[in-house]
C-alpha cells in the first residue's frame, strides 16, 4: 500500500500551527505574570515608603507566591518580620532560603547573617551565637564578631569576650585596648570577691597594660591595695592614674583626699589636686580641697575660688552651709532647698544616651556603652 503525501503536507502546517499558537499562549502567559509580579512589587515598595508595613508585607507576600525563585523578596520580607518583631516568620524565612540549593554562596551567606539578627532580636542567644560561628570566613565575618562580641558582653562571658575582641584587633577592626581592660577589671572583680586578691592584682596590672589611659584599672588597683592595707602603694596608683589619665582625676579626687591623710602626704595630694583645678574647676576636685583644709575659714574660701572660675549650685550649697544666716529657721529651709536643687546637678550622664545615674558608669546600663559617661557631673557638662 503506497503512502499518501497528501496528509503529510497538509500535517505539517497544521502542526507548526499548533505548536505556534501554544506558544504564543505560554508568551501571554508569561508576560501577564511578569506584570503582575513587579506590580505587587512596586506596591509594596510604595507602602514601605509610606511606612505601612502591614500593607507592604501583604505585597511582598503576593509577589513571592507569583514568582517563588526571587531571593531578594524574600530577604524583603524577612527584614519586614523582624522589624516589626515578628521574629518567627522572620526566622521561617531565612531558613527556607539557606534550604534552597539554588541560591549563590553570597546569598547563602546573606541568608546566614539574617538569621543570625532574627535569633539576636528575639533574645536568643544561645541560637544567634550558634548562627553566627557559621559565618566565619564569610563576608559578614566582621559584623558576626562584633554581633558575639555584645553577646558575651550581655552574658558577662569575660573570657570569650577578650577573645573576641583580640581577633577583632587583629583583624584591624579598630582599637579594642580599653575593652580589654575593663573586661580583664571584671574579671578582677570577680576574682576579689572569690577571695582570690593574687589573680586580681595580676588582671589589674595586665589591664592597665593593655590601656594606661583608662581611668578604672588604676582605681581597681589602688582600691585592692587599699584593702589589702597598703594605703601608700593605693595613694601612688592614684598618683599614676593623675599622670596617665588626669582626665579621670575627680572620679579620684576623694579617694585621694583619704588616702593622704592617711599617709601623711596631704601637700602632696593638694598639689596635684591644686593643679587638676587650674586645668578644670571638677566639683569633686574642689570637694577634695576643701575636705583636705583643716580651718573652716580655707574650706569656705575653697568653694569660693570655684565660684570664681565656675559658677556652680552645688558649690555655693556647700559654701552656704558654712555660712551663719541672721535666721536660724531660715538657714535650715535655704540650704534644704538648696540641697534639693542641686541634688540632680551631682548625677552623672552618659554622652551616649543621655541615661543619667547617681553613680559613675563604666558601662552605660541604659545603651550598654562603653566610657560613655564623663567623669564629671551633670552640671560641669
Amino acid at each position: 500500500m503506497d503512502f499518501d503525501f497528501t496528509w503529510l503536507l497538509w500535517g505539517l502546517p497544521l502542526a507548526f500551527a499548533a505548536g505556534w499558537g501554544a506558544s504564543r499562549l505560554d508568551l501571554r502567559q508569561w508576560r501577564m505574570e511578569s506584570r503582575q509580579a513587579p506590580k505587587a512589587y512596586f506596591r509594596g515598595l510604595n507602602h514601605l515608603l509610606n511606612e505601612q508595613q502591614d500593607q507592604a508585607i501583604d505585597a511582598f507576600i503576593e509577589a513571592v507566591q507569583g514568582d517563588p525563585d526571587t531571593t531578594e523578596l524574600h530577604f524583603a520580607l524577612g527584614n519586614l518580620f523582624r522589624r516589626r518583631g515578628d521574629y518567627d516568620r522572620a526566622v521561617r524565612v531565612h531558613e527556607h532560603l539557606l534550604s534552597r540549593a539554588d541560591i549563590s554562596g553570597k546569598d547563602r551567606d546573606r541568608a546566614q547573617h539574617a538569621l543570625a539578627l532574627d535569633f539576636l532580636k528575639a533574645g536568643l542567644l544561645d541560637r544567634a551565637e550558634a548562627a553566627l560561628n557559621k559565618l566565619k570566613g564569610s563576608a559578614f565575618e566582621g559584623e558576626a564578631l562584633l554581633a558575639l562580641l555584645g553577646i558575651y558582653e550581655r552574658s558577662r562571658d569575660w573570657q570569650q569576650a577578650k577573645q573576641i575582641a583580640q581577633k577583632l584587633e587583629a583583624a584591624e577592626q579598630g582599637s579594642f585596648s580599653s575593652r580589654l581592660a575593663h573586661y580583664l577589671c571584671e574579671e578582677a572583680e570577680i576574682a576579689q570577691r572569690g577571695g582570690d586578691g593574687e589573680r586580681a592584682m595580676h588582671l589589674l596590672e595586665e589591664a592597665v597594660q593593655h590601656a594606661p589611659q583608662l581611668s578604672r584599672s588604676w582605681l581597681a588597683m589602688s582600691s585592692h591595695k587599699a584593702q589589702r592595707g597598703d594605703t601608700a602603694g593605693a595613694f601612688d596608683a592614684l598618683l599614676r592614674l593623675n599622670q596617665h589619665a588626669p582626665q579621670g582625676l575627680p572620679l579620684a579626687a576623694g579617694s585621694l583626699a583619704d588616702l593622704a591623710r592617711q599617709t601623711g602626704k596631704q601637700a602632696e595630694a593638694m598639689a596635684v589636686l591644686q593643679a587638676s583645678h587650674e586645668r578644670a574647676p571638677s566639683i569633686d576636685v574642689t570637694e577634695a580641697l576643701a575636705g583636705l583644709c583643716s580651718e573652716p575659714e580655707a574650706v569656705r574660701n575653697r568653694y569660693l575660688s570655684h565660684l570664681e572660675r565656675e559658677p556652680s549650685l552645688v558649690i555655693t550649697a556647700r559654701w552656704l552651709a558654712g555660712e551663719k544666716l541672721s535666721s536660724e529657721i531660715a538657714q535650715i529651709q535655704v540650704q534644704r532647698s538648696l540641697e534639693q536643687a542641686s541634688a540632680p546637678l551631682r548625677r552623672y550622664r552618659c554622652a551616649a544616651c543621655g541615661f543619667e545615674a547617681r553613680q559613675h558608669f563604666w558601662q552605660c546600663p541604659g545603651c550598654q556603652a562603653w566610657d560613655s559617661y564623663p567623669a564629671r557631673r551633670v552640671e560641669e557638662l
